[in-house]
C-alpha cells in the first residue's frame, strides 16, 4: 500500500502551502499549556500554582476558541488571524513578565487565561481549508484529507510536549514558552498569507445565520456529545495508565506505554486515510467506537504493564480514524459559513470532557485503584458507541449544506 492518496492531496495547488505551516503551528499550540506549567512551576516552586494557571488556560481556550472561530467564519482567516496571533504573542509576553516579576498567583492565573483565550485555532482553520478546496469536485477525498489532519494533530501532540519538556528540564522554561509561541505565530502568519486557499468569509450572514446555518441542531449536539466523551477518554487514560504503573511498581512504564499508543495511532490513521471506504462515515462510526469500547473493556482485565501496553496499542489505533470521522461528519452536517466555528466547538467539548475526567478518574482511582480509572474510560467509550448507534439514522439522512 502506497501513500499516493496523500501525495495527490498535497500536490493539489495551494494545499501544501497551507497544510505545512498549519502543522508547524500545531506543534507550538501543543506545547503551550505544558510550557505554561513548566514556566510557573520553575518560578513558584509549586505545582499548585502551576495547576491553577494551567486550569485557567484550559477554561479560557475552551470558551475563547469558538468566539475566535465565529470571527473567522464571518470576516475570513486572512483578516482575523494576524491580529489574533499578535494578541497571543502579547499575552505570552505578559505572562512571562508576570512570572519574572514574581507576581501574585491571582495575576498569574489572569495571565494564563489571556494566553489560553488567544491560542490560534490552526487545526480548525486548516480543516476548513480542506473542505473549501475539495467539497465541490473532490468530496470523496475529504476523509483522506481529514485523516491527514488527524495525523498532523497526533504528531504535534507527540513532538510538542516532548520538545518543551526537554527544553524546560534543561533549565530553560522561559525559552520553552517563547519557542511554543514562536512556532504558533510563525506557522499562523504563513498560513494567513495563503489567501488563495482560504474559505470565503460569510460576512454578516454568519452572525445572523438562518436555520440551515445554525449550530443549534440535533446533529451538532450529537457530535458534541461524541467529542465530550472522547475527551473523557483522553483525560481518564492519562491518569489511569500512570496510576497502573505506580500500582505495579513501574511508574516509569507510563511514558513508553503512551509512546506505543501514539505510534499505533499514527500507523492506524495513516492506513485509514489511504483507503477509499465504500461504507459511509455514519456506518463506520459505530464500528470504530465499538472497537474502542472493546479495548477499554480489556483494560479492566490486564494484570501487567506489558499487557496494558498491548491493549493500549488497540485503543490508540482507533483514535485517529475517529477524529477523522468526526471531521467528515461535521463537514457534511453544518453549513460551510459556520464550519470553523463548528470545529472549534467540538474541540471545546473534547477539552471540557478531558478536564472533567481528570477529577472524576482521580476519585475513582483513589476508591477502586487503577481499574476504577479504566472503568471511566470504558464508560466514555460505551457512551460513544451508544450515541453512534442511536444517531446513525440522523447522520445518514440529514445534511447541512
Amino acid at each position: 500500500m502506497s501513500s499516493a492518496n496523500y501525495r495527490a492531496l498535497l500536490r493539489t495547488p495551494g494545499a501544501a502551502a497551507f497544510f505545512l505551516p498549519a502543522s508547524l503551528g500545531r506543534v507550538g499550540v501543543a506545547m503551550t499549556n505544558l510550557s505554561v506549567v513548566w514556566l510557573v512551576h520553575s518560578h513558584t516552586g509549586t505545582f499548585a500554582a502551576a495547576g491553577l494557571v494551567s486550569g485557567a488556560f484550559a477554561v479560557a481556550e475552551a470558551l475563547g476558541a469558538p468566539q475566535l472561530a465565529r470571527l473567522v467564519d464571518r470576516l475570513g482567516q486572512t483578516r482575523v488571524l494576524p491580529p489574533a496571533l499578535f494578541a497571543h504573542a502579547a499575552a505570552v509576553t505578559v505572562l512571562v513578565s508576570l512570572v519574572a516579576a514574581d507576581a501574585p498567583d491571582a495575576l498569574l492565573i489572569l495571565g494564563g487565561g489571556l494566553v489560553g483565550a488567544s491560542v490560534p485555532q490552526l487545526g480548525a482553520m486548516s480543516a476548513a481549508r480542506w473542505a473549501a478546496l475539495l467539497r465541490t469536485d473532490r468530496a470523496a477525498e475529504l476523509p483522506t484529507a481529514f485523516a491527514l489532519e488527524s495525523l498532523s494533530n497526533a504528531v504535534g501532540y507527540l513532538v510538542g510536549p516532548t520538545l518543551v519538556s526537554a527544553v524546560a528540564a534543561a533549565g530553560h522554561p522561559v525559552l520553552g514558552t517563547v519557542l511554543a509561541a514562536s512556532l504558533s505565530v510563525v506557522g499562523g502568519l504563513v498560513l494567513a498569507a495563503q489567501r488563495g486557499s482560504a474559505p470565503a468569509p460569510a460576512g454578516d450572514s454568519a452572525a445572523h445565520a438562518p436555520q440551515d446555518r445554525s449550530l443549534l441542531r440535533s446533529e451538532v449536539f450529537l457530535l458534541m456529545g461524541l467529542n465530550l466523551a472522547i475527551g473523557v477518554f483522553f483525560g481518564a487514560m492519562q491518569v489511569s495508565v500512570t496510576a497502573f504503573g505506580v500500582e505495579h511498581g513501574a511508574p516509569s512504564a507510563a511514558a513508553p506505554i503512551f509512546a506505543l499508543s501514539n505510534c499505533g495511532g499514527l500507523l492506524a490513521g495513516w492506513l485509514y486515510g489511504l483507503r477509499r471506504w465504500r461504507v459511509p462515515p455514519p456506518v463506520q462510526l459505530p464500528a470504530v467506537t465499538g472497537a474502542l469500547m472493546l479495548g477499554t473493556l480489556l483494560l479492566l482485565t490486564v494484570g501487567s504493564p506489558f499487557g496494558l501496553g498491548l491493549v493500549v496499542l488497540l485503543t490508540g489505533a482507533t483514535i485517529p480514524p475517529l477524529l477523522a470521522l468526526f471531521s467528515v461528519l461535521t463537514e457534511s452536517t453544518v453549513h460551510q459559513a459556520v464550519l470553523t466555528r463548528a470545529f472549534s466547538w467540538l474541540g471545546s467539548a473534547s477539552a471540557a470532557g478531558s478536564a472533567g475526567a481528570a477529577a472524576v478518574s482521580g476519585w475513582a482511582i483513589d476508591t477502586l485503584g487503577a481499574r476504577g480509572g479504566f472503568a471511566v474510560t470504558a464508560t466514555a467509550a460505551a457512551a460513544m458507541t451508544v450515541q453512534s448507534i442511536v444517531g446513525l439514522r440522523l447522520l445518514r439522512s440529514r445534511r447541512g449544506r
